[in-house]
């Protein structure tokens, strides 16, 4: 939170330094960034291992990706109707002719890999073994680890070695995230000071009613659908939001929830969640559970054309809906993802104009901070919900957590504290 002021006040009050200091921010990233990789191997393949059933393992990824499919679903649709109902795009009457083609000639070129399906199934396969880590994939590094833990819990005592060897590797690398960890406020500072130097305070002014439409489809999200997930899991969605309000402000402030993704991890081992859901769940997750980025790609679909005066039937609805399912799923990992995503949606839908996702550039980077904030929570909630379902969560110690009986000390192990 600290950093977080003092890059807003340093970007609004010293603009040149607040841009100069967007160096410090991507440091950071990049020192995360090469841990992840690793580290989700390590989780996933010891997790698998420890499950003692691959049966098990596999029943997890299966309710995983239901589970998933299902709230993303709620999301689109709860984008589309809260754009329906309050059209925050009428009345701007924009001439698609009169826009810049130049400003999303980028984007639209790099829309075309990710609205192919064939290509997002086949580009989860790595072309050798290093390369999932050379690249940091997460969904290729997760398939090596379902692979390589599938096989050495097929070698039994044989594979035991090995595992011990991956477990003690894990434990050296989240010894070194305790460490990058701590150099969060540095970051944080350089991120904001920079995205306030560069846009300045002046654009929430543009394009509000989007942005407050977006917040409360956020909002109405948050409560509705994962509060009542959360409440069959037997939680309270705001005390588990307080538990990880650290993690999503440093999301927000890095613009990158990848940031935060082995604390997460650890976070919800201590809260008495078994490895293997954990390991499955989360990177998983990470693809295909962007609850915010769903939400926000439906409603500026709907807003693009209310801005542009372009009529939607009812089947250009079903097919954004279609489309959004699909085309969500290639948002992480993508650089300027978000753009290129609803690029690659307007391509997919005749009636809408690619050339109009210049109305959304101008504010996407507000946009950005919530969509982020709630693209990690709904993947904790996930984590929690599948955990539940499979009965491996341990209630009565998550609810201890929660209300600060046992707190949380991210010491660089990343393992339950001997107080569980």
């Amino acid at each position: 939170m600290i950093g977080m002021i003092a890059g807003g006040l340093v970007g609004h009050f010293f603009p040149h330094v607040g841009q100069a200091l967007m160096p410090l921010a991507e440091g950071f990233i990049k020192l995360i960034k090469m841990m992840i990789a690793p580290i989700v191997f390590c989780f996933v393949v010891t997790g698998i291992c420890s499950a003692g059933d691959l049966r098990k393992a596999g029943r997890v990824a299966a309710k995983t990706i239901v589970y998933f499919e299902i709230v993303t679903t709620l999301a689109i649709l709860i984008g589309l109707l809260l754009a329906y109902a309050l059209k925050p795009g009428a009345g701007m009457n924009i001439d698609p002719a009169a826009l810049d083609a130049s400003a999303v000639a980028a984007f639209a070129g790099q829309a075309t890999h990710i609205g192919n399906g064939t290509d997002f199934v086949m580009n989860i396969i790595p072309a050798t073994f290093w390369s999932a880590f050379v690249k940091g994939d997460i969904l290729q590094v997760l398939l090596l680890a379902v692979l390589v833990g599938t096989a050495l819990q097929m070698l039994g005592e044989r594979g035991k070695a090995v595992v011990g060897l991956i477990d003690d590797l894990s434990q050296v690398l989240f010894k070194v995230m305790g460490v990058v960890v701590r150099l969060a406020p540095i970051g944080v500072m350089g991120a904001i000071a920079f995205t306030t130097a560069k846009f300045g305070i002046g654009t929430v002014q543009r394009l509000g009613a989007l942005i407050a439409v977006y917040y409360l489809s956020c909002a109405v999200f948050i409560v509705v659908v994962l509060g009542v997930v959360m409440r069959l899991a037997g939680l309270n969605l705001w005390k588990f939001t307080k538990y990880f309000k650290d993690e999503i402000l440093i999301a927000m402030g890095s613009s990158s929830s990848d940031a935060v993704m082995p604390v997460v991890m650890a976070k919800l081992r201590h809260l008495g969640i078994k490895d293997t859901t954990v390991g499955l769940v989360v990177p998983t997750g990470y693809s295909f559970n962007l609850d915010g980025f769903s939400i926000w790609l439906s409603l500026c679909v709907v807003f693009i054309a209310q801005a542009t005066n372009t009529p939607l039937s009812t089947s250009d609805l079903v097919l954004i809906l279609g489309v959004s399912l699909l085309t969500s799923k290639g948002a992480h990992g993508v650089p300027g993802s978000a753009i290129v995503v609803l690029a690659a949606t307007l391509s997919a839908i005749p009636a809408l104009p690619v050339v109009a996702l210049t109305i959304v550039l101008a504010v996407d980077k507000l946009l950005g901070y919530f969509r982020i904030a709630v693209n990690l929570l709904g993947n904790c909630v996930g984590a929690v919900a599948i955990a539940a379902w499979e009965k491996d969560i341990d209630v009565s110690r998550a609810r201890s957590v929660l209300d600060g009986n046992l707190e949380f000390r991210f010491d660089g192990e990343g393992r339950v504290p001997p107080d569980a």
